[in-house]
């Protein structure tokens, strides 16, 4: 929880935050939040975690390929 707290936080703190921090963080969070959820299992829970992890890994894929047409 603290990783996508922290995430959010660094989000509005900084004026251009850096995709893979802020990304990174999010999908770490959700991993996290995942193997809890998996050993207390709360489906709606982890429903949202999915969706988290799926948001973090297309912005990852965004950042990286933005960063190859700027090469």
């Amino acid at each position: 929880m603290a990783c996508i707290i922290g995430a959010y936080g660094y989000l509005t703190w900084k004026d251009e935050p850096n995709p893979y921090v802020l990304h990174g963080t999010n999908l770490a969070g959700a991993a996290l939040l995942t193997v809890s959820l998996l050993v207390h299992t709360n489906w709606p829970s982890l429903v949202l975690e999915g969706f988290w992890a799926a948001i973090a890994l297309w912005g990852l894929a965004k950042a990286l390929k933005a960063r190859g047409t700027k090469a």
